[in-house]
C-alpha cells in the first residue's frame, strides 16, 4: 500500500485524535447526563471542523517541505474532498439515527451515550475496512470498477428512496431481536440488561445501540468506498474519515431539531454518489482532477441546502 505518511505522521494523527476524544468525553459530557442544547451543538461543531482543517493545513504545509508543491497542493485537497464527502454522508446517518432514538423514545440525556459508543466503534470499523480496501485495491485494480458500480446503484436508488422514511419495522436485525430475546418495555436507567427471575432480559437501550452500530456498518460500507475514488493513500482516507466521524456527536444534536428543514438534501447525496461512481468507472480513461471534484461536491450540497430552505416541504408531505 504506497502511502505518503511515515511513522511520525501516523503517530501524530493518533496522538491527535487521541487528545480529540478525551476532550470530547471530558468536556461535552461536563456536568453528566444532561441534554445538549443547540448553542453548544454549534460550537462543538464549529470546534471539530476548525479541527480537520486545522490536520489539513499542517499535512500540507509538512509535505510542502518534503515534496514539491503540486504534489502537496493535490494531496491537501484529496483530504479536503475526503472530508467533505465523508461529512456530507455522516448527515444524512444522523438522520436515520434520529428515527431509530426517537422511535424508541430514547431519553435525551442518553443519547450522548449512545452516540459515543456509535462513534468509538465507527472509528474501529472504519480503520479495518480502510486497510483492507486498501490493500484489496493494491492487488486487484479492478475492484475499483466494483466499487464504482456500487456506489453509482446506492446513488440511483438513495434517489428515488428520498423523501420517504425507513421503514423501522420491516428491519431483519429488529425482528430478530424481538424473536429471539426478552425486551424489557421501558428503560432501566442507563442498564442494558437485567436479570429478573434467573432470566436475563435486554432493555430498549441495548435495541437502540444494536440498531446504531447495524445502520454505522451499513453507513461505512457506502461511505468508505467514495473516498478511494478521491484516492487510494490509507492516511489520506483514514483521515480524512476519522475528522468526519469525530464531529458525528455534536452534528447530530445540531441537526436534531433541523432534519425536516434539509429535506432535499438526499437528493443531493444521491447525485454525488452517482457522480463520485461514474468516476471510478472512467478513471483509468478520463482523469478527473481532484479541485474539480471538490467543486462538484461543494456545488452540489450548496444547491440543495439552499432549495431545501428557499423551498421548505409542503406540511402533508412530512411522514
Amino acid at each position: 500500500m504506497q502511502t505518503v505518511a511515515n511513522p511520525w505522521l501516523w503517530g501524530g494523527f493518533v496522538v491527535v485524535v487521541i487528545a480529540a476524544l478525551l476532550a470530547d468525553l471530558v468536556l461535552m459530557r461536563h456536568g453528566g447526563a444532561h441534554k445538549v442544547s443547540f448553542k453548544e451543538a454549534l460550537w462543538w461543531s464549529i470546534a471539530w471542523v476548525t479541527l480537520a482543517l486545522a490536520f489539513n493545513a499542517g499535512l500540507w504545509w509538512y509535505l510542502h517541505q518534503t515534496l514539491d508543491a503540486a504534489n502537496a497542493g493535490r494531496i491537501g485537497l484529496e483530504f479536503l474532498t475526503g472530508y467533505l464527502v465523508e461529512k456530507s454522508l455522516a448527515v444524512d446517518n444522523i438522520f436515520v439515527f434520529l428515527l431509530v432514538m426517537n422511535s424508541f423514545a430514547l431519553p435525551e440525556e442518553q443519547r450522548q451515550r449512545v452516540l459515543v459508543i456509535g462513534v468509538l466503534g465507527a472509528i474501529v470499523l472504519r480503520a479495518v475496512m480502510i486497510f483492507a480496501g486498501a490493500a484489496l485495491l493494491t492487488r486487484f485494480h479492478w475492484l475499483l470498477y466494483v466499487f464504482g458500480a456500487f456506489l453509482l446503484l446506492t446513488g440511483i436508488r438513495m434517489w428515488f428512496s428520498a423523501g420517504s422514511e425507513p421503514d423501522l419495522e420491516a428491519n431483519p436485525v429488529l425482528k430478530y431481536m424481538r424473536r429471539h430475546l426478552r425486551l424489557t418495555e421501558s428503560y432501566v436507567g442507563h442498564r442494558l440488561s437485567v436479570v429478573r427471575e434467573g432470566k436475563r432480559w435486554y432493555t430498549p437501550l441495548f435495541v437502540v445501540l444494536i440498531l446504531i452500530s447495524v445502520t454505522d456498518v451499513i453507513f461505512a460500507v457506502d461511505s468508505i468506498p467514495a473516498i478511494f475514488a478521491i484516492t487510494t493513500d490509507p492516511f489520506i482516507v483514514l483521515t480524512s474519515n476519522v475528522f468526519a466521524v469525530l464531529g458525528l456527536r455534536a452534528m447530530f444534536f445540531l441537526l436534531a431539531g433541523m432534519a425536516d428543514r434539509f429535506h432535499l438534501l438526499p437528493y443531493g447525496l444521491a447525485v454525488i454518489l452517482v457522480y463520485i461512481g461514474a468516476k471510478m468507472l472512467v478513471v483509468d480513461f478520463i482523469q478527473i482532477p481532484v479541485l474539480a471534484s471538490l467543486g462538484v461536491v461543494f456545488a452540489i450540497l450548496a444547491l440543495t441546502v439552499w432549495l431545501s430552505l428557499a423551498r421548505p416541504p409542503r406540511p402533508d408531505a412530512h411522514g
